[in-house]
């Protein structure tokens, strides 16, 4: 049974890898055995990150909006260890804007980096998983892939997509070997969702609509992220995983 989760010598590229729930799936596969490539664009929080996580880990400092340069990404997240097996798309961005402040500029950096960037990595990524006829692809959708959020238009919609896109990258790749799923997470203390824990009120809220009764925790991801990126999810492919406590199901 155990042997269903393990990673041990897999390839991984974990974008978002400084920190939050980057951080959190890239210590959790490196201390499973995976070889890791953090991914971020901050360079002092990678190399603290992987000067602090046993195993084998690497850092490439990137910046994922430059959608020019994601093939090149591609290319030297390689270069430590070999072809990437598994793809952890977790990095992103939420502007929080009502949608009479929307900006074409916000606009256009939520979509390209929440949207564009786990697309066209995984497009660039893909040719080396089929050679090997194996591969994972975990993005990151959110409750606002089907909830509507105040202050969230353009973030709801590119992760609306996202879910979308993992359906369709399921389509495209899984023939070949390669899965495509997403975990959606609830809520969880983040650098990203900061500003919603920093109102006890407002995280008390969150915490009450679930079926639970409390937020989540990093580690409440680690069992539906190791079984995404192994062979125990084999057979499923282009699905979204909620991991909110039952906040969905309410």
């Amino acid at each position: 049974m155990t042997r269903l989760f393990d990673v041990t010598d897999k390839v991984v590229c974990v974008t978002g890898a400084s920190s939050g729930l980057g951080k959190q799936a890239a210590s959790l596969l490196a201390n499973a055995g995976a070889r890791v490539v953090g991914l971020a664009r901050r360079t002092e929080a990678l190399a603290a990150w992987s000067d602090q996580t046993p195993g084998e880990t690497a850092h490439l400092t990137a910046d994922l909006s430059d959608r020019n340069a994601l093939h090149d990404i591609a290319r030297d997240a390689a270069k430590p260890f070999g072809g990437i097996d598994i793809l952890i798309n977790a990095a992103g961005i939420n502007t929080r804007q009502k949608a009479e402040d929307v900006s074409d500029a916000g606009w256009d950096m939520t979509l390209n980096l929440n949207l564009a960037a786990p697309f066209f990595l995984s497009q660039a990524m893909a040719p080396g998983m089929k050679a090997k006829r194996w591969g994972r692809i975990v993005n990151f959708a959110s409750l606002q892939s089907r909830r509507a959020f105040p202050g969230g238009i353009s973030y709801g919609a590119s992760k609306g997509a996202v879910e979308q896109m993992t359906r369709a990258m399921a389509e495209a790749w899984s023939s070949d070997g390669i899965t495509a799923n997403a975990l959606a997470p609830g809520f969880f203390r983040t650098e990203l969702t900061g500003p919603v824990f920093n109102d006890p009120v407002l995280a008390q809220r969150n915490a009450d609509q679930t079926c639970i009764g409390r937020n989540g925790e990093p580690a409440d991801l680690d069992g539906p992220l190791m079984f995404f990126c192994s062979d125990a999810s084999a057979y499923v492919t282009g699905q979204t995983l909620f991991v909110d406590g039952g906040f969905t199901a309410k």
